[in-house]
């Protein structure tokens, strides 16, 4: 193969957002569009204009303020409805892309289209030509492809190139292909469809079967030039492929695939905490170049052989992907100016404001704690990004009280409303004391709430650990998130818990909803 360049294209605000639970307001949009834009992505999908206001706004924000670092796109089924109002939210980027999609298997044909071969080359012919008219970087994905008859995704193809599509995107909607026939498939479009060299062709996988990643490479291995994937993975059902897992395979294995990618892999890991962060998807400690296990050697003799020499047992060193574990950075007296090294060494640009109170987080933690890690670190930059919004309630202070077996666990708590400065205490109990704080929490905000998942770790070692809590609740229907960190778990948990309390009132306040509650027709190619 020869050495070219993978254009990534990272669907985590469109593909991956339409994971169960994972919906993202537009300000938490804005910050992952952000952290791509660093990581070096070549195109952002920024979500389907047409499926919500919510979707809508958030495109046109992040069109309006990463479009010419990056390509932000847009996706639209072919309808003059949905091409019109995605470029009506691109229209603001230096570099915009509308991304038209139609089925083309038989089975979409007749069970969900309900048109034959003919209808589907003229819709997707008149539809990427109205698009063209608007946007000069088409993409066009004729949906379940994998499962397409060939010589009629031939023929999708070479009209819609002609039309003026200038990539030409080969979905596994289903994830239902295999390796040796989804890399087969690429190298037959290659020598039959005439006009092909007039087109990038790009492939998107899902990971149904959990062979998204390696039907991406087999595709890359057959002229594919562009991949679409999503950060840690994330998708609907089983998801898509993972961008880190692509991107380092791509760089470990050179030597093999004779590729490279744009991206700066030190962001890796810090853009996949991010993710996982503001969507409440934790990633599994064994997952692949971002997981906690990645480069964790228990076993004697792996430790042995690190010892002696690293690519015994490493092919990729943690540094590589901006991992960061249990290193031992700081205490207690370290200045400001070492601190804000380690940050920027972490993969972290902060502005100064934000510096200043993450310091300030630090401090406090160093009086708690004998030891801080660099995980520690990167909690307490995550947790303080959380926090740096407008908030309605904010946790002043509380108590509990459990034991067994007869004492009923209480919690008693103050919390102040931004604003005037009220003080409201009040007291509730639970079978716990972190249910006796959720029951306080939402008597105090006057907002019931239903816990749908919870979830605590250890940030770092040792029995002085932060403990880091990610929790999603359901109120009048709509899901929010929250996350929160400290040495005492009930403290962390108190903190989630009103975090994404206060993401609902916001809500209520605005009149905004969540995306996912009014989403139309949201497809998952």
């Amino acid at each position: 193969m020869s050495d070219d360049v993978i254009r990534i294209f990272d669907t985590t605000l469109r593909d991956g957002e339409q994971s169960p639970g994972c919906s993202m307001n537009t300000e938490e949009k804005l910050q992952v569009a952000e952290a791509l834009t660093e990581l070096g992505v070549d195109i952002i999908e920024a979500g389907f204009p047409i499926a919500s206001p919510g979707d809508f706004e958030a495109v046109r924000q992040i069109a309006r303020r990463f479009g010419d670092r990056t390509t932000i796109c847009g996706l639209a089924r072919c309808r003059i409805e949905d091409i019109e109002r995605a470029w009506e939210a691109l229209r603001d980027a230096e570099h915009a892309r509308i991304h038209v999609f139609l089925a083309t298997s038989s089975i979409h044909r007749k069970y969900k289209l309900k048109m034959d071969k003919d209808q589907i080359v003229r819709t997707a012919v008149e539809m990427v030509k109205r698009a063209r008219d608007l946007c000069p970087d088409i993409e066009f994905s004729p949906e379940d492809a994998a499962r397409t008859e060939r010589d009629f995704l031939c023929e999708v193809i070479e009209k819609t190139i002609d039309a003026g599509a200038g990539t030409i995107n080969i979905p596994d909607t289903v994830g239902y292909a295999v390796p040796p026939q989804f890399g087969e498939l690429f190298a037959y479009l290659r020598n039959n469809v005439p006009n092909i060299d007039r087109a990038i062709l790009s492939a998107h996988c899902h990971d149904d079967l959990g062979l998204a990643v390696a039907n991406s490479l087999a595709a890359i291995e057959n002229g594919a030039r562009q991949v679409e994937c999503t950060i840690n993975g994330l998708g609907e059902r089983a998801g898509n492929a993972a961008l880190e897992e692509i991107v380092m395979a791509l760089r470990t294995r050179r030597d093999y695939y004779g590729c490279t990618t744009n991206i700066r892999t030190q962001k890796l890991y810090p853009t996949s905490r991010l993710v996982s962060s503001i969507t409440g998807m934790m990633v599994q400690r064994n997952k692949a170049i971002v997981g906690q296990n990645a480069f964790a050697h228990e076993a004697g003799i792996h430790q042995h052989g690190i010892l002696q020499e690293r690519s015994t047992y490493e092919i990729m060193r943690p540094e590589d992907v901006g991992f960061h574990g249990t290193n031992l950075v700081l205490g207690k007296h370290s200045g400001r100016h070492a601190f804000r090294d380690r940050v920027r060494k972490l993969g972290y640009e902060l502005d100064e404001q934000t510096l200043n109170r993450v310091f300030q987080d630090f401090i406090e933690l160093a009086d708690k704690k004998k030891e801080v890690y660099d995980a520690d670190i990167v909690a307490l930059i995550e947790n303080r990004r959380g926090l740096d919004h407008p908030e309605t309630w904010e946790l002043v202070g509380f108590h509990t009280c459990a034991g067994s077996p007869h004492v009923v666990p209480t919690a008693t708590l103050e919390l102040k409303r931004r604003g005037d400065d009220t003080i409201r205490r009040d007291a509730a109990i639970g079978d716990g004391p972190i249910d006796a704080v959720f029951w306080a929490l939402e008597r105090i905000t006057g907002v019931s709430a239903r816990l749908e998942d919870y979830q605590v770790r250890s940030v770092s070692r040792g029995k002085d650990a932060q403990g880091e809590v990610t929790l999603r609740i359901v109120v009048d229907g709509r899901s929010y998130h929250g996350h929160g960190v400290s040495t005492d778990v009930i403290e962390a948990s108190a903190r989630a818990y009103l975090q994404a309390l206060n993401k609902a009132i916001a809500d209520v306040a605005s009149g905004r909803f969540s995306d996912a509650d009014r989403k139309t027709s949201a497809p998952s190619l």
